[in-house]
């Protein structure tokens, strides 16, 4: 990676760290999950408000972490906005193999053309691949988005 990119991307990352978009409980959520990561003890709740015909209408998160854990939390928080709980569910596979560097399953992938913006947003928090342990920080608040998406309360890294 160049360093004028890695510089941006560190900005970003460093940005929505220090001024995470969406931190506060919703009190009007009708989903929400539990999220731990228990290799350096980043705990949050996702909240979700999902309308009847399954898009999420809004995200937030509340709790503590480190910058990339805060980071992706607020990121996620507004991509998932308009969102179906499929389009949802694809994002989470998806950045999850951006992480770790896996290969996606083809199915879903007619799906993720159309979220491809919100792939390349989400670009930026690719380089954790890079630092095994921290790829647990970068996926914890999607493992609890995915968990709250299907109705389970708690998530872990684990």
């Amino acid at each position: 990676m160049k360093d004028d990119l890695r510089d941006l991307y560190q900005e970003v990352i460093l940005d929505h760290g220090r001024r995470p978009r969406n931190l506060r409980p919703l009190s009007d959520a009708n989903r929400q999950a539990n999220g731990h990561n228990p290799m350096c003890g980043d705990t949050l709740t996702v909240f979700l408000k999902v309308d009847k015909v399954g898009l999420v209408r809004e995200a937030t998160f509340d709790g503590h972490g480190c910058a990339i854990s805060v980071a992706s939390a607020s990121m996620m928080t507004e991509i998932l906005a308009g969102k179906s709980e499929e389009e949802a569910r694809a994002l989470f596979h998806a950045f999850q193999a951006m992480c770790t560097g896996d290969s996606l399953k083809e199915s879903g992938s007619m799906l993720l053309e159309g979220l491809q913006d919100a792939l390349e947003r989400l670009q930026v928090l690719s380089g954790v691949r890079r630092f095994p342990v921290r790829v647990k920080c970068a996926t914890l608040a999607w493992h609890t988005m995915a968990a709250a998406v299907d109705g389970t309360s708690t998530a872990s890294t684990e």
